[in-house]
């Protein structure tokens, strides 16, 4: 399974969503709704960025979470993303100084 399907079921089944009501709620066909999440997950297709941005809305996750191929990148990326603009930029400068002092000797 890839990446990008392993991440989708895991964050379909989270949500409590079957494939066909995702696929439904993310703008699919009724008629193929089922299926193409079905291939999405089993990694036989691929969809686009502007789907995965539908779905990621969907499940109340980031595009990009689909993307990561770390799982702590991922489960990050979904952390930072439910935090709010204010927050974002004070977690995000304590990331930065983080880093910086890890550079540090």
């Amino acid at each position: 399974m890839s990446v990008i399907g392993r991440r989708l079921k895991e964050a379909r089944l989270r949500a409590g969503l079957s494939q066909e009501r995702l696929g439904l709620e993310a703008g699919l066909e009724p008629e193929s709704a089922s299926a193409r999440m079905n291939r999405y997950e089993t990694g036989n297709r691929v969809p686009d960025l502007e789907l995965m941005e539908r779905i990621g809305s969907v499940l109340g996750v980031p595009a990009a979470y689909f993307y990561a191929s770390n799982d702590q990148v991922a489960e990050l990326l979904v952390a930072f993303s439910a935090l709010s603009p204010k927050v974002r930029d004070k977690a995000l400068e304590l990331v930065k100084t983080a880093g910086q002092r890890a550079k540090t000797p």
